[in-house]
């Protein structure tokens, strides 16, 4: 059997194992987290109101199941926990799936305030992530600004304008429901630096915002006449012809009197982020205008926003890891099809995949490709893999490496411990949010 370790549990981690075992009926996997809970991103950054997508760790619990595919969660792969060179050493090949951990900056002054946060690390809170704090994101909080127009910069703009109603019936963790339950947030603004056709959020996220209970959507018409696109969308790819339908509906709208309002800003650039008694007060932007090559210049004219929360949501970056290449200027593992090059070389039985592989692009089901490439990169080069002398079970010598490996059937005691918790406060599945509380049950 070909032994091959897979670095990161969520879609890209488990499309490898998946593509490795059903390519290749002498493979087996060890799917290695360090989290004691599988699926990645998809239980820690997908909305908890997004149930349709939520529902992926469906397929996912199917392809951990998978009589030669081994889930071992609470193992950190270099620094802190099992180096990289060791893991080479136990598998006949190390496939890294560890995705972009890192958030993009702004650069600007006043970007580390109190109250200025990056979209991640607000996700993270409200998504129950054991390494996320309760920081006050929303303490004093009556206007936010979320910097951005993706995705993420709507499902943050969404949890702000959610009720307890919409918010009881999610697994989100108890603490982060009642905070934003009371939430006084009654303004919300989504900046975006460039037009309505260049927006990167999805049509459909977009739409989700006009069904919130109380809350209405305004766009200021002058906010998209800049834009190309706007005045002609015809030549536009669909999707983003429909953003430009959808945003031009809202601006004809009449203004509704709803106690909250989500306002959706468009060529706007931060500069600065102003203070009032120590913590962030406003944004300050520039206005900026089409440059006829697809970006956006200066204007030189200015406002200001009041916020007393901001939410930095402007992309992700992948992290350097210890033992391997990395490129600082793109944030991913130099490779080619997936194999882990080293000056221009080949490192023998290493492997990536997902966004930090080719960056944090696409959606969830983009991984799947991206996998496969990468499986069958690995399953080429298996004969010469094959020779190498590795343990018949590793797991011995990942403890002896300090690793105490979660299974299985830990994580089906953490989920049984969170259906529980649930039950004891009146709703379904209660996520459990901090280290003690998920290795108590993943232990028990």
């Amino acid at each position: 059997m070909l032994c091959v370790a897979v670095v990161g549990s969520g879609p890209s981690g488990c499309y490898t194992a998946q593509s490795l075992v059903q390519q290749d009926s002498g493979v087996r996997v060890d799917v290695l987290d360090r989290l004691p809970c599988p699926y990645g991103l998809v239980r820690y950054g997908v909305a908890p109101d997004h149930e349709k997508i939520k529902s992926l760790q469906g397929s996912l619990r199917a392809v951990l199941e998978h009589d030669r595919i081994r889930f071992l969660g609470g193992v950190q792969a270099g620094p802190g926990g099992v180096p990289v060179a060791r893991l080479g050493e136990l598998y006949h090949a190390v496939v890294y799936c560890v995705g972009a951990a890192a958030d993009r900056r702004l650069g600007i002054p006043g970007e580390d305030l109190p109250g200025s946060w990056s979209a991640t690390q607000f996700v993270s809170w409200y998504s129950a992530h054991p390494d996320a704090v309760d920081a006050g994101f929303l303490r004093d909080a009556r206007s936010a600004v979320v910097i951005g127009a993706g995705n993420v910069a709507v499902d943050v703009t969404r949890m702000l304008a959610r009720g307890l109603a919409e918010l009881s019936p999610t697994d989100m963790p108890q603490a982060a429901l009642t905070t934003l339950a009371a939430s006084r947030v009654s303004e919300i603004h989504m900046v975006g630096r460039r037009g309505p056709s260049q927006a990167r959020f999805t049509t459909k996220e977009l739409r989700e915002l006009a069904t919130l209970p109380q809350t209405g959507v305004t766009v200021d018409p002058a906010d998209l006449t800049p834009d190309p696109g706007y005045a002609d969308p015809s030549g536009l790819p669909t999707p983003r012809r429909r953003n430009v339908e959808v945003l031009r509906a809202w601006a004809e709208a009449p203004p509704g009197s709803a106690p909250r309002r989500i306002r959706l800003r468009f060529f706007l650039r931060p500069v600065e982020l102003l203070a009032e008694r120590g913590r962030v007060a406003a944004v300050r932007f520039e206005r900026t205008a089409p440059d006829g090559h697809g970006g956006v210049t200066g204007t030189g004219r200015y406002e200001e926003i009041e916020a007393q929360l901001v939410l930095r949501s402007v992309g992700y970056r992948g992290v350097p890891l210890e033992g391997l290449p990395f490129d600082a200027a793109t944030g991913t593992v130099p490779n080619a099809s997936g194999r882990v090059l080293r000056e221009g070389v080949a490192v023998p039985g290493t492997y990536v995949a997902g966004w930090i592989k080719r960056g944090p692009t696409g959606v969830i089901g983009t991984n799947r490709p991206c996998a496969k490439e990468t499986a069958a990169s690995l399953l080429e080069d298996a004969p010469a893999l094959a020779g190498k002398s590795v343990p018949d079970d590793p797991l011995p010598a990942l403890r002896a490496a300090g690793a105490d490996p979660v299974a299985w059937e830990g994580w089906q005691s953490i989920e049984r411990a969170e259906a529980e918790l649930g039950a004891s406060l009146g709703r379904a599945v209660v996520k459990l949010p901090d280290w003690p509380s998920l290795l108590r049950a993943a232990r028990s």
